[in-house]
């Protein structure tokens, strides 16, 4: 009798995670209109500043969502070995992803001389070849391995201190796509350069660096575990956590920030406070990001109706969902623009993340969020019925990476 009561709970916490994760990829949308529209992340205006700060939660909760669907993926086949399997299949299947139809839907450009760049389904997918080393070990202990990771995040800067004089420099280069160092500096890995404006080792660009990454999602590995306890457990530990991290946000980083000798300048202390460092994600970013999301959770679980259910449907398929909005939203650029300019201006995209049109070119934020919207519907359309062609054939192996 027990059997089907867990199988009962692990669909309805599943569903909690869907609807979170369906959230932030349609909020996702926005960054890459953005992306396309020309407009530069941030910005002094309230309406462009939060445009941008609102996306910032993207890949901290995919990254933590990743880990605790792992988790529940364990307690559903009760099989370690075929938890090892499949992330790291999985992982090598997203990094392959990146580098090949990724980048080609983000420039349609096929030269690699031109722009190859390390963005968030890489980092994801050698997060889960790493998490598959881990999760041998009981959940709790790789959560706090993760936060511990996320805190302690620093440390890994040193690394590269500890080869020997031959292998430092090769060894160092190859670091940095972990976590940038003192030494990468140096040599160039942390410098923003090029076309594409990314800090670049041996010719690829690097976005998001794979330590903070992997650290995020082995706490949200440990999390799963909790969200197989009771709701009203659920609903008080969920509370506990997603408010002390908010408390921690607002109390230290605004400690910082008073303590600082500001710049003569007009920016307001609620941007500085809230801008805080994405690449690679700092614990203030981590703590801004999973803090309101995590408070969430109880709410996720009892969320009813056409909205959440729609929602959900988009969360259920988010590999799907990732790769279609990237070639919608670069169609949809194509098609403003010829119908502005008289000219797709296939041009200004063969490189990320396309900061270069000219100012005067530029979309304004009306059109921005009108073709976002107008984008997420379609996508909705689209990932509905990919969610019922994937729940009528369970028989297709591959359909569980997509």
């Amino acid at each position: 009798m027990e059997e089907p009561s867990i199988k009962f709970s692990l669909s309805r916490r599943v569903q909690s995670i869907d609807l979170l994760r369906g959230i932030i990829m349609i909020i996702m949308a926005i960054d890459h209109v953005r992306v396309y529209s020309g407009i530069p992340a941030g910005g002094t205006t309230v309406a462009v500043f939060f445009t941008r700060w609102i996306t910032h939660y993207c890949v901290p909760v995919f990254a933590f969502f990743a880990g605790s669907s792992a988790f529940l993926f364990y307690q559903k086949t009760g099989n370690k070995r075929t938890l090892v399997n499949f992330l790291l299949t999985r992982g090598l299947l997203l990094v392959i992803f990146e580098v090949t139809i990724c980048r080609f839907l983000w420039t349609f450009n096929v030269d690699y001389s031109n722009y190859v760049a390390t963005n968030v389904i890489w980092s994801l997918g050698w997060s889960m070849i790493l998490l598959a080393a881990f999760v041998r070990f009981r959940p709790l202990t790789v959560g706090l391995v993760g936060v511990s990771i996320i805190f302690g995040q620093q440390l890994f800067q040193f690394v590269p201190n500890i080869f020997s004089a031959s292998l430092h420099e090769p060894l160092t280069r190859t670091w940095s796509f972990f976590y940038p160092s003192e030494v990468s500096n140096r040599s160039g890995a942390s410098i923003f350069s090029g076309a594409a404006g990314l800090p670049k080792v041996m010719g690829i660009g690097i976005l998001y660096y794979i330590i903070p990454i992997n650290g995020i999602m082995m706490a949200g590995y440990g999390f799963g575990q909790l969200l197989l306890r009771e709701a009203e457990e659920v609903r008080r530990v969920s509370y506990r956590i997603g408010a002390a991290a908010i408390f921690l946000f607002l109390t230290i980083g605004s400690a910082i920030l008073l303590s600082v000798p500001q710049a003569q300048d007009s920016i307001p202390f609620i941007f500085k406070l809230l801008g805080q460092q994405k690449y690679p994600p700092s614990q203030l970013y981590v703590l801004m990001t999973l803090g309101p999301i995590i408070l969430f959770v109880p709410w996720a679980e009892k969320a009813k109706g056409w909205f959440a259910d729609a929602v959900r449907i988009i969360g259920r398929v988010p590999m799907f969902y990732y790769l279609l909005h990237i070639l919608l939203i670069h169609l949809s650029a194509f098609v403003v623009n010829l119908l502005i300019y008289g000219n797709i201006h296939q041009d200004w995209y063969t490189t990320a993340p396309f900061v270069g049109i000219s100012e005067e070119l530029r979309w304004g934020l009306p059109l921005l969020y009108t073709v976002w919207m107008i984008d997420v519907v379609i996508l909705y359309f689209a990932c509905r019925r990919y969610a019922n062609f994937k729940l009528k054939h369970p028989e297709l192996r591959w359909i569980k990476y997509l």
